[in-house]
């Protein structure tokens, strides 16, 4: 029960000094959670209420089954646009269809999640390129402020590009609400200096820094408090500053998604890709935050975590959620020891849900659309771009394709191309292994690189270091590599490949080296093996290649040097 049940590993060493950790943490980000989850349901087309009902019964259930200390899970930017994105093109915003559009893709990405980790597949986060996930999601960073616009402007935009969100824009721009922008601009200008000088601030007026720390988290609360005030005094809705309105005075309610074949066909593969790239947020946060405090989790149990949130949040009006970076750093900042804050800042969640929402009927949402941009900014990332030309050229390619993907044609295909690239760049840099002539580094039994070190070599004999396990995908470079190095030089009597980076050669590439053989024996030049894995020298046993080669299985490169004539010319002639 403890794989699949964490809270009963952390459950019974649950004490009070922990208890009161957790607490304390709560608090800071419950009030850190409340215009953030208002914000994010308006950034998924959804009432705001929807934010909040998609942070209470998700973080309950996370705290059952997820195994990390601090990762705070709920609504977070990228996948509340995500979410806009795939329900809108089923169900126009603001309709029935709509919402329950949002709970099915909440089921599916839960039911995906859950049935991942029940498979044991948490493994699939490697296979992501962190540079091309990155590039992702600084595109949709800028995507996300870029939306975020019309609300500050307090003019009628659309749009789902970039380029479509600045023409939609630009074409509005004689249409500009003056009290709405004002209220967009300062309180955007207040959460700024809200991140970097309120801190310092109230340490030079006198607050200890705990003090501090708690009033800068409470910051957008500020901001929220102040600008909803200003329009209920001065009737600033009347002069068309758009506000929150009426919002449920209740819990979480019992909804059912809409399971229609049509709808699930439809939201099928946009829910795997919101599940892909929640997972991966998910992981690399808890993964950091854990080595700090030298925690481990479990990817797969992880999985069946954020399968259960998403799942509760599909029956409890909610939509995808995930864990959030800020939210978590907050948390983990604030001293949660356990899941368990994550429970207690659900109940401060539900407690704001009946007592406080009539009081949110003037906020503004400019206010929400500042919390936004604040928010989103940060994950804007373009030095990954200068880091990945310096180091990579594939890398940079394929980072910039995603971002030009992902701005140019939407977060759908901007995280599809993502995904494609990872895998492709993995592909391609399988199917070219690095493959080095070797010589002996004079004075010792090791070989390195011919291109790299001063070495001995012998004009007739050549070995080759193969850097990667042989497979289907890489088998052929090899086979041509080799032959083109055979083809250039008329005194080589023996090729040597040296295994030791070797883990695996697969069917296909068992064939290529018996190709090898053949062509090599035709043109009066033996094939030779050195440092051979035990469990690569098992399968070529079960094999009829050893008994066809033509050449010799050395257990090191020392002694295949020594046997083929690496000792003189002399040797040479003898062996």
């Amino acid at each position: 029960m403890h794989r699949y049940l964490p809270i009963l590993d952390w459950g019974r060493r649950y004490d009070r000094a922990t208890l009161t950790a957790d607490l304390i943490a709560a608090v800071i980000v419950t009030i850190m959670l409340i215009p953030q989850s208002l914000a994010y349901a308006l950034l998924a087309g959804l009432p705001p209420e929807a934010g909040l009902y998609a942070s209470i019964v998700p973080i309950l259930l996370y705290t059952v089954f997820g195994t990390s200390r601090a990762l705070a899970v709920g609504p977070v930017a990228v996948v509340s646009l995500m979410t806009a994105a795939a329900v809108g093109q089923v169900a126009e915003a603001g309709t029935m269809g709509y919402a329950a559009a949002a709970l099915t893709l909440a089921l599916l990405s839960g039911a995906m999640l859950a049935g991942l980790g029940l498979l044991r597949m948490g493994f699939i986060a490697n296979f992501l390129s962190h540079p091309v996930i990155s590039g992702f999601i600084t595109a949709s960073g800028v995507l996300i402020a870029t939306s975020q616009l019309k609300h500050i402007l307090g003019v009628p935009a659309s749009g789902h590009t970039l380029p479509e969100m600045v023409d939609s824009l630009w074409h509005h721009l004689d249409s500009i609400n003056w009290p709405t922008l004002a209220i967009g601009l300062a309180a955007t200008a207040f959460l700024f200096w809200v991140r970097k000088g309120m801190k310092p601030l109230l340490i030079r007026l006198g607050l200890s820094k705990g003090t501090a720390d708690v009033a800068t988290k409470a910051g957008p609360v500020l901001a929220v408090v102040v600008t909803t005030t200003l329009v209920a005094l001065l009737g600033l809705d009347a002069a068309g500053v758009a506000v929150v309105g009426a919002v449920p005075q209740s819990l979480p309610p019992l909804t059912m998604p809409d399971l229609s074949l049509d709808l699930i066909g439809t939201l099928a593969l946009p829910a795997l890709l919101i599940s892909i790239i929640g997972f991966v947020e998910s992981v690399s946060v808890a993964q950091t935050l854990a080595a700090k405090r030298r925690q481990r989790i479990d990817p797969d149990q992880e999985l069946i975590g954020l399968g259960a949130a998403n799942i509760g949040a599909a029956f409890t009006g909610g939509y995808p959620v995930t864990g959030g970076f800020s939210r978590s750093v907050v948390n983990f900042d604030a001293g949660a020891e356990t899941p368990a804050a994550g429970g207690f800042t659900a109940i401060g969640l539900a407690i704001a849900a009946l007592a406080l929402t009539p009081l949110i009927f003037f906020l503004p949402k400019a206010t929400l659309a500042a919390t936004i941009i604040v928010a989103v900014l940060s994950l804007v990332d373009l030095h990954v771009l200068r880091t990945a030309w310096t180091y990579s050229r594939a890398d940079f390619a394929a980072v910039s394709a995603t971002i030009l993907l992902t701005l140019g044609f939407g977060v759908e295909a901007g995280v599809s191309a993502g995904v494609i690239l990872s895998i492709a760049l993995h592909l391609w840099r399988s199917s070219r292994p690095h493959v080095a002539e070797v010589g002996l580094v004079p004075g010792t039994q090791h070989f390195r690189n011919i291109r790299r070190h001063r070495v001995e070599t012998h004009p007739h004999l050549v070995t080759l270091r193969i850097d990667e396990s042989l497979w289907f995908a890489n088998a052929r470079f090899l086979e041509d590599m080799l032959l083109n190095r055979v083809a250039s030089d008329d005194r080589l009597r023996h090729v040597v490949l040296m295994c030791s980076a070797v883990n695996e050669v697969d069917l296909s590439a068992l064939e290529s080296l018996e190709a090898i053989n053949t062509r090599l024996s035709e043109q009066g030049i033996s094939l030779h093996l050195s440092e051979v894995k035990g469990p690569v020298m098992d399968r070529l046993e079960r094999s009829h290649f050893l008994d066809h080669i033509s050449g010799r299985i050395f257990l090191s490169q020392w002694d295949a040097w020594v046997a083929l004539g690496g000792e003189g010319p002399e040797a040479a002639a003898n062996a």
